[in-house]
């Protein structure tokens, strides 16, 4: 019994032994790993980066405006009578002095006949009195008289002339038709109105702005319009007159620009966003505008910073300006010169070791061209 307790025991001790140099060993792995641990670095995370440019900036003023046809008129007959013929279609393309309406003139073409007929007679007469007048058989007087008489016949004649043409109406304008607002056999009175022509391309979008902007306005100032008709397509023209009183009630002045229209996007009427470049420009420091993080107290940015021949980054507040295409302007927090990472921004943190890579980087411009439009 004795014997089996000794064994029992020398069993134990050597257990206790070999846990121990197994717990020996685990703990010098564990310390060697930890040390590892302490002494390894993360690699550095690629980036793109920028520099803050300084640049001149010429400010924009937006408005809202109208489109105004250079040429458009609401066309009216300017003689009573009975639609004949009718010579156009709805929203034609027409040019100039092409007809568009016809109304019965054989009343007038009779009157014609009548008074050609007696300028005719008038001529002969003045003639024979001319003949007459050599052998003294009829006075100055007579002659005189066969004169007028000739004048007369002739500005009847004209006068007729003038009635029939009016019968006929021709666009004033090339230009393209609305709505024909009148039928064939329908009995018009003078004035009545028969279509709308309006000529667009190019077309006119006028637009107010306060007096406090007159310094800055000058013709040819270049002009961009938009509108919720065409949304992303972008319209642009120049400034083309201005108006010389500034209106007293409201204390704006109205201004005029002229935009191509080849395709006849823009009507006239039209609401549309006006966005004018100023003619005075500034020194301005601009950045991408993916390079900012907004934040719950303020945007920020990351600029790059090298110390011991490393690249971190540092997080700036920074105060924003006005945007325009891919930039913003920084009106506080950065300086002409310092980088700052353009993209992907939200991966990082403060003092994060970070490598300079542009070999992807985006094509950051101010006017931007998508290629949809």
């Amino acid at each position: 019994m004795l014997r089996k307790f000794l064994w029992a025991g020398l069993g134990l001790g050597l257990a206790l032994l070999i846990a121990a140099g197994l717990a020996v060993a685990k703990a010098g792995q564990f310390n060697a790993m930890a040390q590892a641990g302490a002494n390894m670095q993360m690699p550095p995370t690629k980036v793109n980066a920028v520099e803050v440019q300084q640049t001149l900036w010429h400010n924009r003023l937006l408005a809202v405006g109208s489109v105004v046809a250079v040429q458009g008129a609401q066309l009216r007959v300017e003689a009573e009578g009975r639609v004949e013929r009718i010579a156009f279609e709805a929203g034609a393309q027409v040019q100039a002095g092409a007809p568009l309406l016809y109304l019965d003139d054989d009343l007038e073409q009779a009157q014609l006949k009548e008074a050609q007929a007696a300028a005719a007679l008038a001529q002969i007469t003045e003639k024979r009195a001319r003949e007459l007048i050599h052998s003294r058989n009829i006075s100055q007087g007579e002659l005189d008289q066969a004169k007028a008489n000739v004048q007369q016949t002739q500005a009847q004649v004209a006068y007729i002339q003038a009635l029939i043409d009016k019968k006929t109406l021709r666009a004033p304008f090339a230009g393209h038709l609305g709505i024909r607002q009148v039928s064939l056999g329908q009995f018009l009175d003078k004035g009545s109105a028969v279509v709308s022509l309006q000529s667009l391309d190019p077309v006119y979008v006028e637009f107010s702005l306060p007096q406090r902007y007159l310094a800055q306005l000058a013709e040819g100032l270049a002009v961009g319009v938009s509108s919720d008709a065409f949304p992303g397509q972008p319209f642009e023209g120049k400034v083309s007159s201005l108006n010389p009183n500034v209106d007293p009630a409201t204390r704006n002045l109205r201004v005029q620009a002229t935009l191509a229209n080849p395709q006849g996007l823009l009507r006239p009427g039209m609401y549309v966003t006006v966005s004018l470049t100023e003619a005075q420009s500034q020194e301005v420091l601009i950045i991408p505008i993916t390079a900012v993080q907004p934040g719950a107290y303020g945007d920020s940015v990351f600029v790059v910073e090298r110390a011991e021949g490393k690249d971190s980054v540092r997080q700036q507040p920074v105060t924003l300006g006005e945007k325009r295409g891919d930039f913003v302007v920084v009106t506080k927090g950065l300086a002409a010169g310092q980088q700052v990472v353009s993209t992907g921004v939200f991966k990082l943190f403060p003092g994060m070791a970070v490598e300079v890579d542009n070999s992807l980087a985006p094509d950051f411009q101010l006017e931007p061209q998508p290629d949809n439009t």
